[in-house]
C-alpha cells in the first residue's frame, strides 16, 4: 500500500457503488480489480448506465473481465494522453448525477482528477482507489518536464537529463512528485540508483 508518511500525498479510499444517473469509471492496469470488486457489491443494473475507460498494462490483463460487466460503453485506450480528448468531451457533456470512479496508479488518478475538477465536477462526486505500482509521476523543477513511471531514487529527467532526487512532495496542481538536481554542486558525484518505488 501507499506510504502514509507523505503529508502532501492525496488520501485514497475504496471504491463503492453510489447512487447516480451515470457512472464513469477510469482505470489503468490493476485498477480494473477495484471495478470488478465494486461490481460484486453493486445493485442489479448498476452498469446499465455506466461507462468504463480502461488503459490496460502491457500484458493486456483484465480487459475481458471489464467487458463482462456489460457497461453501456467500454473504451480501451493505450495511454492517458490518448483518452484525454474523450474524457474532456464526456465531462463537458455530463449532467447532474454523474459519479466518477478513478482507480489504478497515482499518475492516472492525479491526472484524471485534474481534468474532472477543471470541468467543474464536484469533488464529492469523485471516488479514488490506488491499485498497482507505486511508480511516481515526476516533474523536474529545473526544466518543468514530466517523467512518467519513475521507480528509482535518484531518477534521470527524461527531458533535460539531470539526475534528480525524487522528493516526497506531491503537487496536486500538476499531479506529480517534485524532482530536484541531486548533484548540482558537483556533477561528477553520481550516487547509486536504487529501486525505490516498485
Amino acid at each position: 500500500m501507499v506510504a502514509k508518511s507523505i503529508i502532501s500525498r492525496p488520501v485514497y479510499g475504496t471504491l463503492s457503488p453510489q447512487p447516480g444517473k451515470h457512472h464513469l469509471f477510469i482505470a489503468d492496469a490493476e485498477g480494473a480489480l477495484a471495478i470488478a470488486e465494486i461490481a460484486e457489491r453493486a445493485p442489479p443494473g448498476f452498469f446499465d448506465d455506466s461507462e468504463i475507460v480502461f488503459i490496460p498494462g502491457p500484458d493486456g490483463k483484465h480487459i475481458a473481465a471489464l467487458e463482462a460487466l456489460k457497461p453501456a460503453q467500454f473504451h480501451q485506450a493505450p495511454s492517458f494522453a490518448s483518452l484525454l480528448p474523450r474524457l474532456r468531451q464526456t465531462l463537458a457533456n455530463a449532467h447532474m448525477g454523474l459519479r466518477l470512479y478513478l482507480s489504478g496508479t497515482e499518475g492516472l488518478i492525479g491526472q484524471a482528477m485534474q481534468v474532472a475538477l477543471e470541468a467543474g465536477i464536484d469533488h464529492t462526486s469523485i471516488q479514488t482507489e490506488h491499485r498497482g505500482s507505486l511508480a511516481r509521476r515526476m516533474q523536474c523543477v529545473h526544466c518543468k518536464g514530466i517523467t512518467e513511471n519513475v521507480t528509482t531514487q535518484p531518477a534521470t529527467c527524461a527531458h533535460c537529463g539531470l539526475l534528480l532526487l525524487v522528493r516526497d512532495h506531491y503537487s496536486r496542481r500538476i499531479a506529480a512528485f517534485q524532482g530536484v538536481c541531486i548533484n548540482a554542486e558537483d556533477r561528477s558525484e553520481i550516487p547509486p540508483m536504487e529501486e525505490a518505488f516498485p
